[in-house]
């Protein structure tokens, strides 16, 4: 990928559903001039193109279980938008990696074309991650805290929330252990509200040269 030889920074956001990631990777995106990928509105994004898409029903049915997406497909969605953001070689991936099959999936086949900087992590109680993604879906607006800004999402449900969350604690938080052991995890509560929250991550890109 030869777009890549000035190698991109990478930041990882992790945090469960209902955390604020989005809401917090568009304020640093404004205030740090990063480009923010979601990994689930690719995901999303690919799905809506219906018949036109390879992965399309693939991606719909292990949206719809609760399941995680094969890494193949994210990892080749991410390469797609960072390689479309010509010149820009800050970005944000936002809900990726998700378990040890998307690290390894993107060590095999990203980490010798990027460098990553570090795991941005948004902690959050679970009660209060089910009421913001609750609030999402049903009325379609701000969730409160630090995020669920947007439009509702068809798998903000309490039954599909109850899966996305054992999803995100058996294979997500053993991937945040494990850059936390590598020095490599910065914590950020994400239980306040949005500009709280925002407090933390500015002093965290400050700190980290941004």
């Amino acid at each position: 990928m030869s777009s890549f030889v000035n190698k991109a920074k990478v930041v990882f956001v992790l945090g469960g559903p209902g955390a604020g990631k989005g809401t917090q990777c568009a304020k640093i995106a404004d205030r740090f001039r990063f480009t923010h990928l979601s990994a689930g509105e690719l995901l999303r994004a690919e799905r809506s193109r219906g018949p036109y898409s390879q992965y399309g029903t693939m991606i719909e049915q292990h949206m719809r279980e609760g399941k995680i997406v094969p890494v193949e497909v994210t990892c080749s969605l991410l390469e797609r938008a960072m390689k479309s953001s010509s010149g820009q070689r800050l970005f944000l991936i936002d809900g990726f990696p998700r378990n040890q099959d998307n690290l390894d999936g993107w060590n095999r086949r990203m980490s010798a074309k990027v460098d990553m900087q570090f795991v941005l992590f948004f902690d959050c109680h679970e009660d209060v991650c089910v009421h913001r993604c609750l609030k999402r879906g049903h009325n379609g607006g701000s969730g409160g805290g630090g995020g669920c800004i947007g439009s509702g999402r068809s798998d903000d449900n309490l039954a599909t929330l109850r899966k996305r969350i054992q999803t995100y604690n058996e294979n997500s938080m053993p991937i945040i252990k494990y850059f936390e052991g590598a020095g490599q995890v910065k914590k950020i509560d994400a239980a306040p509200n949005v500009e709280q929250v925002f407090t933390q991550v500015e002093r965290t890109f400050l700190a980290s040269g941004f």
